[in-house]
């Protein structure tokens, strides 16, 4: 089978994929982003939609600059997007809470937030723990049983259906080569040197980039690298639309620019089952009432669950084989908050052939697992 030769390969066309195969292509190199298609476990269609600091990175600080370099880089990245693709892809960055609905849970969270500012050093962590009177103030028909509210400026929401499409067209448009519903079936590997099978067609180019999600798992040995990746899985409740009352997105519910509420989310260890359970969509809703007690006005339109990429530690993986110097890959369950960094800063890092020193903490050698480098 005769190959199409490109200066790059992205396997996975979600929103960790997009994003990379569109970095790499505005650094000049000719990429083609190979997509599996929705028959895939793709978060990115089940994506909450938030951009979010607040509370990421409580014991791993690194994990915290780079939540928050990336949501820095946001407003460039839809700017961007914007202009190449004339896409909306309603980012609002109003700063973000955590909702308590108890004293003990208001503690737990000044602790963690107080651990998190000191664990930041030098780099500093802009944030207030808020009581319920002063948080009435910001957040209209607030409900009785919310005690107070952790709240940081660095965070806010977009659509990430409307953001995965942007990033797929602005590829494209910039000369990228999108081939859907290309599950590569083999993979070949060689110094700075790939080929991959998919879609009844064969790529080769010198690098190449594992995105795939879930499916990085069962790919990465091919290439000399280790994604221990498991499923988790996370159910979003949605409203009828309603008029604008949220001026800020909570950590569990934030609303749309149509103006439907999004409610979440649970964290369900059960492998790849995609059902939703009836017991946790009333525990969602039954949180989101406590806090905004006119939520239980509106009805129920849509509901669905999704898979999140999860690491044994449930941070982000960014390696490149040692075996096999050219093959990377990129692993998380930020896939909307880590756009702008995948984007602008992983993209360039690959381009160029190396991973900055400062990505060493999020190899997949921190789980002492064998890769084959």
């Amino acid at each position: 089978m005769q190959s199409d030769s490109f200066d790059a390969i992205v396997i996975g066309g979600g929103l960790v994929g997009a994003a990379i195969a569109w970095g790499l292509q505005r650094q000049g190199l000719a990429t083609v982003l190979l997509d599996e298609g929705d028959v895939a476990y793709r978060a990115s269609r089940g994506n909450f939609g938030l951009v979010w600091v607040q509370s990421k990175g409580l014991g791993a600080p690194w994990y915290q600059r780079w939540t928050r370099t990336s949501a820095g880089a946001w407003p460039g990245l839809a700017a961007e997007l914007a202009e190449r693709t004339g896409a909306d892809i309603g980012l609002a960055q109003p700063g973000g809470v955590h909702l308590c609905l108890s004293e003990a849970e208001f503690e737990a969270r000044a602790a963690r937030m107080a651990r998190m500012r000191a664990e930041a050093g030098n780099a500093g962590f802009d944030y207030r723990m808020l009581r319920a009177a002063e948080l009435r103030d910001m957040l209209p028909g607030l409900g009785p049983s919310v005690t107070g509210a952790s709240w940081t400026p660095y965070d806010g929401h977009a659509n990430p259906l409307r953001l995965l499409h942007a990033l797929h067209r602005a590829f494209v448009e910039a000369g990228g080569a999108y081939v859907p519903e290309a599950k590569v079936t083999e993979g070949q590997a060689a110094p700075h040197d790939f080929a991959v099978a998919a879609g009844g067609r064969r790529f080769a180019a010198p690098r190449v980039v594992l995105a795939a999600g879930l499916g990085n798992a069962e790919l990465a040995p091919l290439f000399g690298l280790a994604a221990p990746v498991r499923p988790q899985r996370g159910q979003v409740l949605v409203t009828e639309r309603a008029a604008a009352l949220l001026p800020m997105p909570v950590t569990t519910i934030r609303q749309t620019q149509e103006g439907s509420l999004m409610l979440g989310d649970s964290m369900e260890e059960v492998g790849f089952d995609l059902r939703q359970k009836p017991e946790v969509m009333r525990e969602i809703a039954r949180r989101a009432v406590l806090s905004f007690p006119w939520i239980g006005g509106l009805n129920i339109v849509r509901a669905w669950s999704a898979l999140r990429v999860m690491a044994p530690d449930g941070l982000p993986i960014y390696d490149q084989s040692a075996r096999y110097p050219g093959a990377f890959t990129a692993n998380c369950h930020s896939g909307v908050t880590l756009a702008g960094a995948h984007a602008h800063l992983l993209a360039p890092m690959i381009a160029a052939g190396a991973l900055d020193p400062a990505l060493e903490p999020f190899t997949a050698g921190r789980f002492d697992v064998r890769a084959a480098s």
